[in-house]
């Protein structure tokens, strides 16, 4: 079965997490960023999610994390949480 392991910001708002997206890749920390930012209790250990599979996020989260580049801050992405940036560190199928 694929696992993931990932790292998340969640924030309230599209626009908000379009700027920090943008200070994450000026050469900001996405630890730091996560830990300043973050709305999820995640964000006290620099946006870490661990190692999940398929299904045990929310579809829209999901489908990113196994399905995108990983090594990359992806996002924003929507969902009934708020709006994500996402770094896959690992993946396997």
């Amino acid at each position: 079965m694929a696992r993931a392991t990932a790292s998340h910001i969640l924030v309230a708002t599209e626009a908000e997490c379009v700027a920090l997206k943008s200070q994450i890749e000026a050469g900001a920390d996405f630890s730091e960023v996560a830990r300043a930012n973050s709305l999820c209790p995640s964000g006290n250990q620099g946006g870490r999610l661990g190692e999940f599979g398929p299904g045990q996020m929310v579809p829209a989260f999901d489908q990113v994390v196994f399905s995108g580049e990983v090594g990359k801050v992806l996002g924003p992405v929507q969902t009934q949480f708020g709006y994500h940036l996402i770094l896959i560190t690992s993946r396997t199928a």
